[in-house]
């Protein structure tokens, strides 16, 4: 005999899993990437400085922006044993931030059923190409902006004027962000700092 159907057997399940795929949703996790030139020996350097202007400067003056993450970068290098001076630096570094509007539009099954739960593509995916819903259901558009930045670190051989490292790092940026400036530019940086070729000292 088949059991009988609850309304707590229906939701429950569904609940749960749309809980699950909300709280997976909002983790931001940002886009970290790096490049660097393989034939440099990156132990030898042991001086640093950074460009003047920097690439997050505006006009005449430098910029909030351009103090933290001089700050964040200073702490990252003398962490790895390299030394900020004003003459003749081995290594130079250079900054370029970008914050841009996105737009996000993903369309997914929704289900008129059960007062207006909505039901998640990625859980019923496994129906996709095999058969269809009742009626009942029909496909819901939703439209996200959002904001996303994107951090340039350039560390530049001073004396051969060629660009040594690269890091790159894109992420989400949210009003919270925008307001607690220093702790997002030092997640970013030690975040970038995370692939340069020296590991910070013991």
């Amino acid at each position: 005999m088949m059991n009988k159907l609850t309304w707590k057997n229906i939701f429950l399940p569904i609940a749960l899993a749309t809980s699950l795929l909300a709280l997976g949703g909002c983790a931001s996790v940002p886009d970290v990437r790096s490049a660097f030139d393989r034939s440099t020996d990156f132990t030898q350097y042991k001086t640093f400085a950074f460009f003047a202007p920097l690439g997050t400067d505006r006009g005449d003056y430098e910029s909030i922006v351009s103090q933290e993450l001089k700050a964040n970068t200073q702490r990252e290098m003398e962490a790895r044993g390299l030394r900020l001076v004003t003459e003749t630096p081995q290594l130079l570094i250079n900054f370029s931030a970008s914050l841009d509007e996105k737009i996000r539009v993903t369309t997914m099954p929704a289900s008129t059923f059960g007062m207006g739960m909505g039901m998640r593509g990625g859980y019923y995916g496994y129906r996709t190409g095999m058969y269809s819903p009742w009626p009942m259901y029909m496909d819901q558009t939703v439209v996200t902006n959002y904001k996303e930045g994107t951090l340039n670190i350039d560390v530049v051989d001073a004396a051969r004027k060629q660009m040594v490292w690269e890091g790159v790092v894109t992420d989400r940026v949210s009003q919270k962000d925008l307001e607690n400036l220093p702790k997002a530019i030092g997640a970013a940086v030690k975040a970038a700092f995370a692939k340069y070729p020296v590991a910070p000292a013991r």
